[in-house]
């Protein structure tokens, strides 16, 4: 019989057995799966949030933050240099000639929390006008806009769901007396601003009584407009202010937490699979021996040492991968699109978003568990197929 013949025969009875080893199977699928559902619910909440920070961001729009501000809650500019700003090359126009731009204030409000004592904070954004073609991605999904010169706000959805007390119809208290909440909005996407509130923003700066901006966001009139601005910005003695892609501030943003949240995951999942690696070991060595007179046997009638360690490998890494679904399946169940919150960069407040669980991560759940099993399953392999027939049979006896 030939090797590849010998392998397909071995392996075939081997997994035919496997009903027969339910307990030290079950072992090894439900320590895998365990550690993949850790790896995946956590890297999910990393995606999760990634994306949401990244969603704001779009490559056609520019931010504008004061010189040295290395974000947009940190940055002040001044009321009076927002007209030498409008009109600096670069910046793309509405039908009506008007620049579209938006000088945009932040700023924080406190919500009620659900189970909890005392209130949360939650970002509240001013913006301008041309909000609609600024962020064409923005919808208005229920309720109505806001009207400028009334305390008047809309809601994010994402941030809507979490709060109760950010409900269309709710009234929040801030500077001035209240505020009503009078629509919700949300992205086509996930997006940072769905866990803000918003506004009108010279309403905002006057009921803060600031003269000043914290930011100034515009749409680019095309390829090479960035430039243009950029150094027309720089050129301005006037302005003492920074231009950067919208896009690249978003994900410098979320590098550093999204990069937290992948070493807790690995760590985490790094030690779940070093216990499942010697589950997965323990249960191995424990099917080998209790096979000990089956495998003598087909060495003994010719079946090579080979075709014996690929059926242990077969059996290792057939168990990991279903327990790599199991974990993932879970991880799916009880996590993707759950909302939740943290504190991201230099934030005002915590971003809500939603965790998620995409094909990529199941993915990579599935090459762990494969590492794993392989691992786990080479060392018993080795020894079946290395211990002498006669030593095998006689033990056996």
């Amino acid at each position: 019989m030939s090797g590849l013949r010998q392998i397909f025969a071995v392996v075939g009875m081997n997994l035919r057995n496997l009903p027969q080893r339910v307990g030290s199977s079950l072992v090894i699928v439900l320590g895998i799966a365990g550690v993949v559902a850790v790896l995946v619910s956590v890297l999910s909440m990393a995606v999760g949030f990634s994306r949401t920070i990244s969603g704001a961001g779009s490559p056609d729009r520019a931010l504008i933050l004061s010189g040295g501000s290395l974000a947009e809650i940190l940055s002040n500019i001044s009321a009076d240099a927002i007209p030498n700003i409008l009109d600096a090359p670069g910046i793309a126009k509405d039908s009506a000639g008007r620049p579209i731009v938006s000088a945009e204030v932040v700023a924080q409000v406190q919500v009620a929390q659900p189970g909890s004592a005392g209130p949360v904070n939650v970002a509240l954004r001013g913006v301008g006008s041309e909000q609609s073609l600024l962020r064409p991605e923005m919808h208005l999904v229920a309720g109505r806009m806001y009207r400028p010169g009334l305390h008047e706000v809309i809601v994010g959805r994402s941030v809507q769901t979490r709060y109760p007390g950010l409900a269309i119809g709710k009234h929040l208290s801030f500077e001035n007396g209240d505020w009503v909440v009078v629509g919700t909005f949300s992205s086509s996407q996930p997006n940072l601003l769905d866990s803000e509130v918003e506004t009108d923003a010279q309403t905002l700066a006057s009921a803060l009584q600031r003269n000043w901006y914290n930011s100034v966001t515009v749409r680019l009139a095309g390829p090479g407009s960035f430039q243009r601005l950029k150094s027309a910005l720089a050129a301005d003695p006037t302005l003492h202010v920074t231009a950067l892609l919208e896009s690249a501030y978003r994900v410098a943003q979320s590098r550093a937490l999204y990069t937290l949240l992948k070493v807790i995951a690995y760590f985490i999942g790094g030690m779940m699979a070093a216990g499942a690696l010697f589950g997965a070991l323990n249960s191995l060595y424990a099917a080998v021996s209790a096979r000990g007179l089956e495998i003598a046997t087909l060495r003994a009638i010719g079946f090579s040492s080979g075709s014996v360690v690929v059926s242990v490998l077969s059996e290792a890494l057939l168990l990991s991968v279903v327990g790599a679904l199991l974990g993932a399946l879970c991880a799916w169940a009880l996590f993707d699109g759950h909302v939740s919150s943290m504190m991201g960069g230099a934030q005002p407040a915590p971003i809500s978003y939603a965790m998620a669980v995409t094909p990529e991560l199941v993915a990579l759940g599935v090459i762990w568990a494969c590492v794993i099993g392989l691992i786990g399953g080479l060392f018993p392999a080795l020894r079946a197929a290395r211990t002498p027939v006669a030593q095998a049979l006689n033990a056996v006896v």
